[in-house]
């Protein structure tokens, strides 16, 4: 690919930014981050607010787990960052992205075949 969209002409920065949105597609990660009350710092709040920039195409054609940018909007949502803070909920959100996984590439190619192809 060409050379990444800078804001401030900062590698560094860039990926810095891109490693952490993409831990933001574990679970896990957010579960972690719940729990230690990162959530709860309206600076953290903020700047996951700031990190949206990565949803625009010319950021996110470098993201390598797509459920990042997923986690990424849903941690705007109070409701879910207070949720991810409790145990079975995490493990309810890890159970389905394990579903997704499995099942998602059985579900694009039954709509595949019975669609004639097109999604």
């Amino acid at each position: 690919p060409s050379h990444p969209p800078f804001m401030d002409d900062s590698l560094e920065k860039f990926e810095t930014e891109l490693e952490f949105v993409q831990c933001l597609a574990s679970p896990s990660y957010v579960h972690f981050l719940a729990q230690n009350r990162y959530f709860d710092d309206p600076r953290f709040v903020r700047y996951l607010r700031y990190l949206l920039y990565w949803c625009r195409p010319e950021y996110a054609r470098y993201i390598v787990f797509p459920h990042a940018l997923y986690f990424l909007r849903m941690l705007q949502k109070e409701e879910f960052r207070e949720a991810m803070k409790k145990p079975d909920f995490y493990m309810f959100v890890h159970q389905q992205q394990g579903y997704f996984w499995q099942f998602n590439k059985t579900m694009t190619e039954r709509k595949e075949v019975e669609g004639g192809g097109n999604l």
